[in-house]
C-alpha cells in the first residue's frame, strides 16, 4: 500500500514538486552518459576492476618480455657456435614462440576490452528505468547526450539527479553480480 502511495504521488508530480525532487521542468533533458558511468558506484568499481586487471596483465607482459630476451640472449650466443642449417630451426621455432605470445597477450587485451564495454552495455540496461523516471518527473519528451549539444542551460542536465538515485537502486552493482549464483 505504501508503495502504491510513493508510486501515485510520484506519478502526480508537478511542476513545484519535481523541482523539489532535483528534477528540471524542462521539454529537453541533457545527460552526460560517460559521467554517469565513471562517477556512479557501479562505473568506478567495474573501472577499478578493469584497471587491476590491466595492471596484472602488463606485469604478466613484463615478465613474458624478460623471460624471451634471456632465451634470445642465449640463442644469440648459441649462434656462433652453431652452422646457420642447425641454428635456423631454433631461430624459427623462438619466432613462433615470441608470435604466440604476441597473440595470447593481445587477445587476452581484447577481452579485458569486451568486458570493460560489456558492462557498460549492462550497466546503461539497468539504469534505463531511472532514466525514463526522470523523463516522466521532468515532463520531457527527450533526453540528449549533454556532449551533442552546442548550447545550453545547466539546469536541463540531469546527470547528478541521474548519478544520486542510481547508486541508490543499484549501488556498484556487484550484489546484481551474485543474484545469478542462488
Amino acid at each position: 500500500m505504501r508503495a502504491l502511495c510513493v508510486f501515485l504521488a510520484v506519478a502526480c508530480v508537478g511542476p513545484a514538486q519535481a523541482q523539489q525532487l532535483g528534477v528540471p521542468q524542462s521539454s529537453v533533458l541533457t545527460l552526460s552518459s560517460e559521467r554517469l558511468f565513471a562517477e556512479s558506484e557501479f562505473g568506478q568499481r567495474v573501472m577499478q576492476e578493469i584497471e587491476a586487471e590491466g595492471v596484472l596483465l602488463a606485469e604478466e607482459n613484463e615478465r613474458i618480455v624478460a623471460e624471451l630476451s634471456r632465451e634470445e640472449k642465449d640463442l644469440t650466443e648459441k649462434r656462433t657456435e652453431m652452422q646457420p642449417d642447425e641454428f635456423r630451426p631454433l631461430a624459427e621455432a623462438f619466432d613462433r614462440k615470441v608470435q604466440s605470445h604476441r597473440d595470447g597477450q593481445r587477445a587476452k587485451l581484447d577481452a579485458l576490452s569486451r568486458q570493460s564495454e560489456e558492462a557498460r552495455q549492462t550497466f546503461y540496461e539497468l539504469v534505463q528505468p531511472v532514466l525514463i523516471d526522470l523523463l516522466r518527473e521532468s515532463g520531457a519528451s527527450v533526453v540528449i547526450e549533454r556532449s551533442s549539444v552546442f548550447l545550453s542551460s545547466d539546469r536541463t542536465d540531469v546527470t547528478d539527479a541521474a548519478i544520486a538515485r542510481i547508486n541508490e537502486l543499484i549501488g556498484d552493482g556487484s550484489q546484481l553480480e551474485n543474484r545469478g549464483d542462488e
